[in-house]
């Protein structure tokens, strides 16, 4: 390789290589010079490279010191010479930290890891679905508007417009487990539907396997999320007005409703021994594991409470309340 193609590929590299390139090269030659020009006080190349490192660094041991004028021009132009590019060195790794540190800040780092939870919007009810999830599940939070501070530390933050596709590459969605897209508490009902269903549409055309599950405020809606391609649509108007409804005809029925956080409701998959038992024996059986059964779901309805003589068949899935 000729000298000019050698330093082209030198000026190729990034600055932190390029530091640390050059500073194993003057420890190496310095270290063999003082070895040349002081033999015995510095007996191997390795005790004088031994010397250049210490040097350099500004450790200085003093174990081995060069005593003639010829070892000391040496040891001054290493002085002057290595010293500035070792400054450099921690420099620039400082300079990379910052970066780093900053671009996490203002969620401009990308995501490099899979099998996360992406939740767009930052809003309460993000706040009370982090504060709900087991932590050991990985998270990150799309948002245009949110400042980093506001993101707990062990949430990764992507800042950007959720209908653009890069913002979901940076966010690594072709490994995500799940995508949960929150209505834009910015915008008004239909609006805030609208940027939903296509900020859901993005999200499938990047992958299309991805669990969704998309917030809807007006009914009107719920069939274009669908349409759209939402494994699950959750209305929340709905949900609110049925909660209010039930509290004119039940008061307090909020603070039971509220021991639901302590027993979430799961769908239990069904056991070979299961089937053919009815729901009175079922209720019975998964007493013993603490599982309180409340219903039975197929792939045509879903029955809350049936009667005790129901058959359950192998094609059913259990919903229940677990500890």
């Amino acid at each position: 390789m000729r000298w000019y193609e050698f330093l082209a590929s030198y000026w190729r590299l990034s600055p932190l290589i390029r530091i640390i390139f050059t500073i194993t090269t003057i420890i190496c030659l310095f270290g063999m010079i003082i070895h040349v020009v002081e033999p015995k006080t510095f007996l191997t190349a390795f005790d004088g490279i031994w010397w250049a490192l210490i040097t350099t660094t500004t450790i200085g041991y003093g174990d081995l010191v060069p005593k003639t004028l010829g070892g000391k021009l040496v040891a001054i132009t290493l002085i002057l010479l290595g010293t500035a590019f070792v400054s450099a060195y921690f420099v620039t790794l400082s300079t990379k930290a910052l970066s780093k540190e900053n671009a996490l800040s203002t969620g401009e780092l990308p995501y490099t890891k899979g099998g996360h939870v992406i939740l767009v919007g930052w809003n309460e009810r993000i706040r009370q679905l982090l504060a709900l999830m087991p932590p050991d599940i990985p998270c990150l939070v799309i948002d245009e508007t949110l400042k980093r501070w506001d993101v707990p530390k062990h949430v990764h933050f992507i800042k950007g417009n959720p209908t653009h596709d890069d913002v979901w590459k940076k966010a690594n969605v072709f490994e995500a487990r799940t995508v949960i897209i929150t209505a834009n508490q910015h915008k008004n009902e239909t609006e805030a539907d609208l940027a939903s269903i296509v900020t859901l549409l993005t999200v499938k055309a990047l992958h299309p396997s991805v669990y969704t599950v998309v917030e809807i405020l007006t009914t009107t809606q719920v069939d274009n999320a669908k349409r759209a391609g939402a494994d699950e649509t959750i209305e929340t108007n709905k949900w609110i007005s049925f909660l209010m409804t039930n509290c004119l005809s039940s008061p307090n029925i909020l603070n039971d409703v509220e021991q639901f956080k302590k027993h979430p409701i799961k769908r239990l998959a069904m056991r070979d021994e299961w089937n053919g038992m009815s729901f009175a024996s079922m209720l019975t059986e998964l007493k013993k594991e603490d599982i309180l059964l409340i219903g039975v779901a197929n792939n045509q309805h879903v029955v809350i409470n049936p009667p005790s003589h129901t058959i359950i068949q192998s094609t059913d899935e259990l919903i229940v309340l677990a500890q």
